[in-house]
């Protein structure tokens, strides 16, 4: 093979792993609903971690509930505050990692809510996480 034809063959293979890396990071950025949520679920392994979650979770459903009780916004504003500081206490005291929903607002809120059901439906956990059939 003469050295143009090897130069060739280094810029394709050079292309092909730089086409593959950034096809890598766009499936990252932007994951399937599934993968998102088992995605969401490994970050979350810690069981400290799930019952914050699943607290913030049911102050920010109390919440909601007094606001269209009260017909006022404040109530709910209180819930989602505390929701999120339960999640985030969670996240960087025992979980020790950045909560999703600082790259993911609205995937993660909406796995929350998905996580808190399977909670409640007996699929995961907050005992320990041997005990999860989610997966």
């Amino acid at each position: 093979m003469n050295q143009t034809a090897t130069l060739d063959v280094i810029k394709a293979a050079d292309h092909h792993s730089h086409t593959q890396a950034k096809n890598d990071a766009i499936k990252t950025v932007s994951p399937t609903k599934q993968s998102f949520y088992d995605f969401y679920l490994d970050e979350h392994q810690n069981m400290a971690c799930r019952r914050l979650h699943f607290a913030g979770s049911s102050f920010g459903l109390l919440g909601l509930a007094k606001s269209v009780k009260s017909r006022s916004p404040a109530p709910l504003l209180k819930g989602i505050a505390a929701g999120y500081a339960c999640a985030w206490v969670g996240h960087f005291f025992f979980e020790k990692n950045k909560p999703a929903s600082f790259k993911f607002p609205l995937k993660s809120f909406a796995s929350d809510f998905r996580m808190y059901g399977d909670v409640l439906r007996g699929n995961l956990s907050l005992k320990d996480r041997k005990f999860d059939k989610a997966r």
